[in-house]
């Protein structure tokens, strides 16, 4: 059965910084999942633990105090309005959360590509080369800490952050066998993998150098969530269609699907 787009588990409120849009409510992420049919969203607004040292000064401001200001979620009988976070990895790979904080989410959100942090997630100045060499040793070391992993998602593994402008070289450093191995690995951890890429702009040049991964982590035997990365409703509006192109265009049935 072909996958049904039911799911969007990658949204951040006004709350995170980089939206600070207050058209961007708890409220209107619900309207958005009941007008397309979805049965289970997530907030996972920008989050670094307090108690766990490093933090940039963007991501100090965003701890559990600031993003728990969305709750108590608005509800609906049809869907699941689910509270989780999208933490950071920092260039010392420090993950922005602490085990004893795990259970206060029902989802959380790890990027490997977060790679326009300069100072904070790498030196800076890499080149396309190192940046192909940080991808595989940031998803190494998370796939390789001890983690919740069946409500774990890998957000955004095609990235233009993580070298702006030429992250499709980064992507064609990598090579099949490295990537065979890297969502293998991810498969054995059951960790959801998520589809987040505007998929209605690619050229024919484009596209299979963004599908490569998708389709090597389809044949490891991953699941796959979907996450809008919406930060404003314009994202929001966008999704479905998206979505709908992406499950076609990777041939992606309900056997698919990480399930939370």
């Amino acid at each position: 059965m072909r996958y049904i787009f039911d799911n969007d588990l990658h949204i951040h409120s006004r709350l995170s910084l980089c939206s600070n849009d207050p058209r961007q409510s708890a409220e209107a992420i619900l309207r958005y999942a009941e007008d397309n049919s979805l049965k289970t969203i997530c907030l996972t607004d920008h989050f670094w633990d307090a108690s766990v040292s490093g933090a940039s000064d963007w991501y100090k401001k965003q701890d559990y105090e600031h993003i728990s200001k969305a709750l108590p979620l608005p509800q609906s009988d049809r869907i699941r309005f689910l509270f989780g976070c999208e933490t950071e990895l920092d260039r010392n790979l420090t993950l922005g959360i602490a085990p004893e904080n795990f259970d206060k989410f029902d989802f959380i959100i790890i990027p490997t590509t977060h790679l326009h942090m300069s100072g904070f997630t790498c030196r800076g100045d890499e080149n396309a080369a190192e940046r192909a060499g940080l991808y595989i040793k940031r998803l190494d070391a998370v796939l390789d800490m001890e983690l919740p992993f069946e409500k774990v998602g890998i957000a955004h593994l095609t990235c233009g952050l993580m070298y702006t402008g030429h992250h499709k070289e980064v992507l064609g450093l990598i090579s099949d066998s490295e990537f065979h191995r890297l969502f293998a690995k991810a498969a054995n951890k059951r960790v959801g993998i998520e589809l987040n890429f505007d998929s209605l702009s690619f050229t024919d040049a484009d596209r299979e150098a963004e599908l490569r991964p998708y389709r090597i982590a389809l044949a490891e035997g991953c699941k796959f969530y979907f996450g809008s990365d919406a930060h404003h409703p314009a994202g929001l509006a966008a999704e479905k269609a998206n979505a709908e192109n992406i499950i076609d265009l990777l041939g992606l049935t309900e056997d698919d699907k990480f399930r939370l």
